[in-house]
């Protein structure tokens, strides 16, 4: 059965081809960028909050501040624009509009709104 998180190793190989071409990518680690790119795939599957991201991917903060950084210079639109024709990986680029934040970081601030 095909894990839903774990990227297989063609799928991972047309990807990491993509980022090696991005000016604005930088992949020390190779290793390190597919345990990232998994992290942010298990956070979408499950719609679990950041702080909730099991051990094996790394510090879910800096994951986080990764992910943050990705979406600020377009690394994930251009990611879906280059893989949108292929099946195979139509499906498995995150949109940074379906992963939810805390309400916390919305704003939120909790209890009740009426005002006496």
């Amino acid at each position: 059965m095909k894990s839903r998180v774990r990227l297989d190793d063609s799928t991972w190989a047309r990807i990491f081809s993509f980022l090696k071409s991005q000016p604005d990518v930088r992949i020390a680690n190779p290793k390190q960028c597919r345990r990232f790119l998994e992290a942010v795939l298990w956070i979408t599957r499950t719609g679990a909050q950041w702080r909730e991201l099991p051990s094996r991917f790394g510090k879910w903060n800096t994951i986080y501040k990764r992910y943050r950084r990705w979406c600020r210079r377009g690394i994930w639109t251009r990611l879906l624009q280059a893989s949108i024709d292929d099946p195979d990986l139509e499906q498995l680029i995150p949109d940074s509009t379906v992963i939810r934040a805390h309400p916390c970081a919305a704003g939120a601030k909790g209890g009740s709104n009426i005002s006496p």
